[in-house]
């Protein structure tokens, strides 16, 4: 029986013993159970607002060729690719009611310098004077308006760029005759963010890359800024002109035009400072003070090289984790490694 209560009070001491070492030990493994992370000192320094756009090149002027009205089209004398020059014949439609409508005219002029001879020498009261004179203007006017749509013109210096027609077809509205475009110079239109109305200056130059031409430069400039703001987007459009004197930029093709808005003094923290939320694009920094981290939400601005600026979410002068996010939450202590 002595030997029973010997082994059981054996039994109590190793299991008191074992159950304080597990507190201790657990004691250790909390103790030890802050994450490491590494810090980097970030600060606010000057960082050039520069801003990508892309857009498709279009012509500074298209014009479309055709006729007021249905009729028939007797000759197109240019084609697709062309180069034409203002005021050239580009399309004859037929002539059959401009021949009628000219001597309809001829009638009215003989009809009105009879009418004038008779009021010089009393034979015609001044209103009969004023409505002969009245229809022979709106003659005339008829008629150079037949004759504008029977020989088509071209209003521009420009390069043909369509033609839907062939000779003896009949045009009965639709599509053009013909599309003449302008191509010296050209133009971009883009959409630019409100935050940058105030910065966007007429004139101010523009660095202009196509993706046909690879990394060749185009200067262009501001040619346009359009006074009002979409609310639903929150952009305004910019015109960006291209002058294109040796004509290698075509309307059609995709461009990228950089703006450069100036400097602004923003924090610039390391490419590995930034935590993308999952499930959203939203991006995060972990700030470090005191011992804990704050979980900031920040705005990204410009990637340079290894580093991001951010507008926002960053004091200036922080510290911020750059390796051992993964076991962070927001608040909590942390330990530094050196």
């Amino acid at each position: 029986m002595k030997r029973c209560f010997q082994l059981i009070a054996l039994f109590a001491v190793v299991l008191l013993g074992s159950c304080s070492g597990g507190k201790e030990k657990a004691a250790v493994e909390k103790v030890d159970d802050k994450p490491k992370v590494k810090l980097a000192s970030v600060q606010a320094r000057p960082v050039e607002q520069i801003q990508e756009y892309t857009a498709t090149v279009e012509a500074d002027v298209k014009n479309n060729i055709a006729p007021s009205s249905p009729v028939r089209i007797n000759k197109i004398y240019v084609e697709v690719g062309d180069r034409v020059a203002k005021g050239q014949k580009l399309v004859q439609m037929d002539v059959a009611n401009l021949k009628q409508k000219e001597l309809q005219l001829e009638n009215q002029r003989i009809e009105f310098k009879r009418m004038d001879e008779l009021y010089k020498v009393g034979g015609a009261s001044k209103s009969e004077w004023d409505a002969s004179k009245m229809q022979l203007d709106v003659q005339e006017t008829s008629y150079k308006n037949l004759l504008e749509n029977t020989f088509l013109l071209s209003p521009i210096n420009g390069v043909v760029t369509a033609r839907n027609y062939d000779n003896g077809d009949m045009y009965s509205g639709g599509d053009p005759v013909l599309v003449v475009e302008q191509i010296t110079p050209v133009k971009l239109l883009i959409n630019v963010s409100e935050t940058y109305f105030t910065k966007v200056k007429l004139g101010a130059p523009v660095d202009v890359k196509l993706d046909v031409y690879g990394d060749e430069h185009f200067d262009g400039k501001i040619s346009l800024i359009y006074p009002t703001i979409d609310p639903a987007t929150r952009t305004f459009q910019v015109e960006i002109q291209l002058p294109n004197k040796g004509q290698k930029v075509r309307p059609g093709m995709f461009a990228r035009a950089t703006l450069n808005f100036g400097t602004a003094d923003n924090v610039v923290v390391p490419d590995l400072a930034i935590v993308k939320q999952a499930g959203a694009g939203d991006r995060y920094v972990y700030v470090y003070k005191d011992g804990k981290v704050s979980y900031n939400k920040v705005e990204l601005g410009r990637r340079m090289g290894s580093e991001y600026e951010l507008k926002s979410g960053v004091p200036n002068n922080s510290q911020v984790v750059v390796a051992g996010q993964s076991r962070l939450i927001n608040g909590m202590e942390v330990e530094v490694e050196k």
